[in-house]
């Protein structure tokens, strides 16, 4: 049965919009067991993911709104339709205006 990304991102941002944290998540495929992990991730304006490690490989595409990932000195900026490539090494992730992203990731050996 197919899993609607659309409806998964309307759903979670409006859990996001009333979350005292301004988050939302809802792993979609695997888990911390698995190799490949997929979660959809929604984030009120301004709320962020804090910096962390790098768990693998990874990506992020943004299905809604804008997001800004930033590791260090360094940024980028995404919006709906951008992929981008997670740094391998700590990194953090705020939303810029209410956004959903599909967080990919491969765990390395």
């Amino acid at each position: 049965m197919p899993t609607s990304l659309t409806t998964l991102t309307t759903e979670l941002l409006d859990t996001a919009r009333g979350s005292s944290s301004g988050r939302g998540a809802r792993t979609l495929v695997g888990g911390h067991t698995h190799t490949l992990r997929q979660t959809l991730v929604a984030l009120r304006a301004g709320a962020a993911l804090d910096e962390h490690e790098n768990p693998g490989e990874a990506t992020l595409q943004v299905l809604a709104g804008r997001v800004r990932l930033t590791s260090g000195d360094s940024s980028t900026d995404g919006t709906t339709g951008d992929l981008l490539t997670v740094p391998d090494a700590r990194h953090s992730l705020t939303a810029l205006e209410d956004a959903a992203v599909l967080l990919t990731v491969a765990k390395l050996g």
